[in-house]
């Protein structure tokens, strides 16, 4: 009976084994076929039969995108606007956190209530936009970067982080002659990593993949984005070319579907070069930050 069981339980877990490897497929082949593609001359992955790697080896794709200034303005501006919301986001929204974590807040429930209701309820593009104007934050590079330094969601997961922080710390602080900066620069932020790096990609990821706020609230083709170029590249491409424009394509070997490879691998390249180093605080941070105290 023993050995019956056990081997309804091999069976049982092979296939669970088969099906997870080929959803595992399903989902990283599409990657795969990005990368392979962009290595391949975009004229020939136009005739088909490109599945496992590349045909005709080149990286005239990838010459053409790093020669284009259009291009490599765009991955600068997405960097720079990556690395400063980030830090701006993690440094507005940890101080706003730290603050309402205090259990002897004055209207506390007030607030929670303001920030619960933001998180669910928008005023809508237009009225955003006017907001903007008011601001004066259109068409500038600060259109990037002020309206995401607080985030809500993030917002109630390190008030719940902070609040399990032992009161203890704080109050052996204040003995000293700490003030509320000084604690929370110097023993708060240090004991908050995990939700700290949570917050950091998630947030960075949403920056570097944004294209909306590109697209609606700025012109200048000086401040456009890597995520915008890409969907510039992507709208062209499902429109009519001129005959001019095939030819010149077809001879250079580099057609908008290869650019469009490649600039999608340059794009996911650097998120997957952060998410190791930052994987390790996931599940911890998510989990510590959404323990009500």
């Amino acid at each position: 009976m023993l050995k019956s069981q056990r081997q309804k339980d091999v069976v049982f877990d092979s296939v669970i084994y088969v099906v997870l490897f080929i959803i595992m497929l399903t989902m990283l082949y599409p990657f795969y076929y990005v990368l392979i593609a962009s290595f391949n001359k975009g004229s020939d992955s136009l005739l088909g039969g490109v599945y496992l790697w590349p045909r005709n080896f080149t990286l005239e794709n990838y010459r053409v995108f790093m020669d284009d200034p259009k291009w490599v303005k765009a991955f600068l501006i997405s960097v720079l606007r990556t690395v400063s919301g980030t830090l701006l986001g993690l440094l507005l929204t940890s101080i706003v956190a730290y603050g309402l974590s205090h259990r002897d807040l004055l209207f506390s429930k007030v607030y929670f209530t303001v920030i619960v209701f933001a998180m669910y309820f928008s005023g809508g593009l237009i009225p955003y936009y006017v907001v903007l104007r008011s601001l004066g934050l259109l068409n500038s590079f600060a259109v990037y970067i002020i309206p995401s330094m607080l985030s809500t969601f993030f917002l109630l997961i390190a008030i719940s982080f902070f609040r399990e922080i032992p009161a203890e710390l704080k109050e052996s602080a204040h003995i000293d002659g700490a003030g509320e900066l000084t604690i929370f620069f110097r023993i708060i932020l240090p004991v908050s990593t995990p939700v700290l790096a949570t917050m950091a990609l998630f947030m960075g990821v949403g920056q570097w993949n944004s294209w909306l706020d590109s697209a609606y609230f700025v012109q200048s083709e000086e401040l456009r984005t890597l995520a915008f170029r890409m969907m510039e590249v992507i709208n062209k491409s499902n429109s009519p070319m001129d005959s001019l424009a095939v030819a010149n394509s077809v001879s250079a070997g580099v057609t908008s579907f290869s650019l469009q490879v490649t600039s999608m691998v340059v794009s996911i390249v650097p998120i997957i070069c952060v998410y190791p180093f930052l994987q390790k605080y996931f599940v911890h941070g998510i989990m510590l930050g959404s323990v009500k105290g």
